[in-house]
Protein backbone atom coordinates (compact mmCIF):
# COMPACT_ATOMS: atom_id res chain seq x y z
CA UNK A 1 0.00 0.00 0.00
CA UNK A 2 1.06 3.73 -0.20
CA UNK A 3 2.90 4.32 2.82
CA UNK A 4 2.53 7.52 5.00
CA UNK A 5 5.54 9.12 3.26
CA UNK A 6 3.58 7.90 0.10
CA UNK A 7 0.82 9.43 1.36
CA UNK A 8 2.60 13.24 1.76
CA UNK A 9 4.13 12.79 -1.75
CA UNK A 10 0.96 12.08 -3.21
CA UNK A 11 -0.62 15.38 -1.51
CA UNK A 12 2.67 17.67 -2.29
CA UNK A 13 2.47 16.37 -5.90
CA UNK A 14 -0.98 17.57 -6.04
CA UNK A 15 -0.45 20.82 -4.49
CA UNK A 16 2.26 21.69 -6.92
CA UNK A 17 0.42 20.42 -9.85
CA UNK A 18 2.46 17.09 -11.03
CA UNK A 19 0.61 13.72 -12.01
CA UNK A 20 0.69 10.99 -10.22
CA UNK A 21 1.49 8.06 -12.38
CA UNK A 22 1.02 4.49 -10.81
CA UNK A 23 1.95 2.47 -13.95
CA UNK A 24 4.89 0.15 -12.08
CA UNK A 25 2.87 0.07 -8.72
CA UNK A 26 0.93 -2.96 -7.27
CA UNK A 27 -2.92 -2.93 -6.72
CA UNK A 28 -3.11 -2.07 -3.18
CA UNK A 29 -0.60 0.67 -3.66
CA UNK A 30 -2.24 1.86 -6.98
CA UNK A 31 -6.03 2.10 -5.41
CA UNK A 32 -4.65 4.06 -2.49
CA UNK A 33 -3.37 6.17 -4.35
CA UNK A 34 -6.43 6.85 -6.44
CA UNK A 35 -8.18 7.57 -2.69
CA UNK A 36 -5.16 9.55 -1.35
CA UNK A 37 -4.90 11.85 -4.08
CA UNK A 38 -7.49 14.97 -4.69
CA UNK A 39 -7.01 14.81 -8.20
CA UNK A 40 -7.24 12.38 -11.13
CA UNK A 41 -4.15 10.50 -11.42
CA UNK A 42 -3.16 8.27 -14.47
CA UNK A 43 -1.55 5.19 -15.19
CA UNK A 44 0.23 6.20 -18.28
CA UNK A 45 1.57 2.36 -19.70
CA UNK A 46 -0.19 -0.49 -19.05
CA UNK A 47 -3.51 -2.59 -20.04
CA UNK A 48 -6.31 -3.96 -18.61
CA UNK A 49 -5.77 -7.70 -17.36
CA UNK A 50 -8.54 -8.73 -19.14
CA UNK A 51 -6.87 -8.34 -22.12
CA UNK A 52 -3.84 -10.14 -20.74
CA UNK A 53 -2.49 -11.31 -17.06
CA UNK A 54 0.84 -9.46 -16.97
CA UNK A 55 2.71 -8.59 -14.35
CA UNK A 56 2.04 -4.87 -15.14
CA UNK A 57 -1.55 -4.85 -16.52
CA UNK A 58 -4.33 -3.43 -13.97
CA UNK A 59 -7.08 -5.10 -13.31
CA UNK A 60 -10.61 -4.32 -13.63
CA UNK A 61 -11.11 -3.14 -10.14
CA UNK A 62 -8.19 -0.48 -10.46
CA UNK A 63 -9.44 0.81 -13.85
CA UNK A 64 -12.68 1.32 -12.62
CA UNK A 65 -12.04 3.12 -9.41
CA UNK A 66 -9.43 5.10 -12.29
CA UNK A 67 -11.90 6.14 -14.08
CA UNK A 68 -14.71 6.78 -11.65
CA UNK A 69 -11.99 9.12 -10.09
CA UNK A 70 -11.42 10.88 -13.36
CA UNK A 71 -8.45 9.06 -14.08
CA UNK A 72 -6.46 8.33 -17.39
CA UNK A 73 -5.53 5.09 -18.63
CA UNK A 74 -2.66 5.08 -21.29
CA UNK A 75 -2.37 1.66 -23.49
CA UNK A 76 1.09 0.00 -23.70
CA UNK A 77 2.70 -1.54 -26.82
CA UNK A 78 5.35 -3.27 -25.05
CA UNK A 79 4.89 -6.68 -25.99
CA UNK A 80 5.11 -8.49 -22.71
CA UNK A 81 1.75 -6.59 -21.48
CA UNK A 82 0.14 -7.76 -24.86
CA UNK A 83 -2.38 -10.64 -26.12
CA UNK A 84 0.54 -12.43 -28.11
CA UNK A 85 2.94 -10.84 -27.33
CA UNK A 86 4.87 -9.83 -30.45
CA UNK A 87 2.41 -11.29 -32.06
CA UNK A 88 -0.57 -8.91 -30.99
CA UNK A 89 -2.29 -8.13 -34.36
CA UNK A 90 -3.30 -4.36 -34.69
CA UNK A 91 -7.28 -5.23 -34.57
CA UNK A 92 -6.22 -7.07 -31.09
CA UNK A 93 -4.43 -3.56 -30.06
CA UNK A 94 -7.88 -1.93 -31.05
CA UNK A 95 -10.28 -4.38 -30.06
CA UNK A 96 -8.74 -4.22 -26.49
CA UNK A 97 -9.32 -0.26 -26.39
CA UNK A 98 -12.62 -0.07 -28.01
CA UNK A 99 -13.72 -2.98 -25.25
CA UNK A 100 -12.04 -0.37 -22.74
CA UNK A 101 -13.43 2.63 -24.34
CA UNK A 102 -17.38 0.88 -24.23
CA UNK A 103 -16.60 -0.14 -20.27
CA UNK A 104 -14.76 2.89 -19.06
CA UNK A 105 -15.47 5.69 -21.48
CA UNK A 106 -13.21 7.00 -24.24
CA UNK A 107 -12.36 10.39 -22.45
CA UNK A 108 -10.45 8.26 -19.45
CA UNK A 109 -8.20 6.24 -22.44
CA UNK A 110 -5.06 7.46 -24.04
CA UNK A 111 -2.18 5.37 -26.15
CA UNK A 112 1.03 5.02 -23.83
CA UNK A 113 3.46 3.30 -26.00
CA UNK A 114 6.44 2.58 -22.67
CA UNK A 115 8.23 1.24 -26.12
CA UNK A 116 11.71 1.72 -26.67
CA UNK A 117 12.48 1.04 -29.81
CA UNK A 118 15.80 0.13 -31.73
CA UNK A 119 17.87 0.55 -27.77
CA UNK A 120 20.53 -1.67 -26.91
CA UNK A 121 20.49 -5.06 -24.44
CA UNK A 122 22.15 -2.58 -21.92
CA UNK A 123 19.28 -0.27 -21.56
CA UNK A 124 16.95 -2.80 -20.82
CA UNK A 125 18.99 -4.14 -17.82
CA UNK A 126 19.03 -0.78 -16.69
CA UNK A 127 15.65 -0.43 -16.76
CA UNK A 128 14.77 -3.32 -14.91
CA UNK A 129 18.16 -3.36 -12.36
CA UNK A 130 19.14 0.34 -11.92
CA UNK A 131 22.57 0.65 -11.47
CA UNK A 132 23.13 -1.07 -7.64
CA UNK A 133 20.76 -4.04 -8.20
CA UNK A 134 22.41 -7.10 -6.92
CA UNK A 135 20.17 -9.84 -8.42
CA UNK A 136 18.94 -9.99 -12.11
CA UNK A 137 15.75 -8.88 -12.40
CA UNK A 138 13.94 -9.61 -15.75
CA UNK A 139 10.76 -8.20 -15.48
CA UNK A 140 8.20 -9.69 -17.73
CA UNK A 141 10.99 -11.55 -19.34
CA UNK A 142 12.88 -14.72 -17.50
CA UNK A 143 16.34 -16.04 -17.96
CA UNK A 144 15.81 -18.01 -20.89
CA UNK A 145 14.07 -15.04 -22.63
CA UNK A 146 16.00 -11.65 -21.49
CA UNK A 147 15.68 -9.60 -24.18
CA UNK A 148 13.62 -7.11 -25.93
CA UNK A 149 10.88 -8.44 -27.23
CA UNK A 150 10.41 -8.89 -31.14
CA UNK A 151 9.20 -5.85 -32.43
CA UNK A 152 5.09 -5.53 -33.39
CA UNK A 153 5.01 -5.29 -37.56
CA UNK A 154 2.66 -2.60 -37.46
CA UNK A 155 4.24 0.09 -34.93
CA UNK A 156 7.99 -0.71 -35.51
CA UNK A 157 8.44 2.36 -37.91
CA UNK A 158 7.68 6.01 -38.30
CA UNK A 159 4.13 5.19 -38.88
CA UNK A 160 3.13 3.32 -36.29
CA UNK A 161 0.90 5.92 -34.54
CA UNK A 162 -0.98 6.37 -37.84
CA UNK A 163 -1.06 3.02 -38.17
CA UNK A 164 -2.92 2.95 -34.39
CA UNK A 165 -5.42 5.79 -35.65
CA UNK A 166 -6.31 3.96 -38.79
CA UNK A 167 -7.11 0.67 -36.83
CA UNK A 168 -9.26 2.73 -34.27
CA UNK A 169 -11.34 4.61 -37.14
CA UNK A 170 -11.52 0.89 -38.71
CA UNK A 171 -13.20 0.19 -34.96
CA UNK A 172 -15.87 2.62 -34.71
CA UNK A 173 -13.34 5.61 -32.98
CA UNK A 174 -13.80 9.07 -34.55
Amino acid sequence: GVTRFGQQAVKEMNRVGMIVDMSHSAEQSTLEAIEVSSRPICISHANPTTAHDALRNKSDTIISALTKAGGLLGFSLYPFHLPNGSDCSLDDFCTMIANCADKYGVEHLAIGSDLCLNQPQAVLEWMRNGRWSKAMDYGEGNANNSGWPDTLPWFAGKDGMENIYNGLLKHGFN
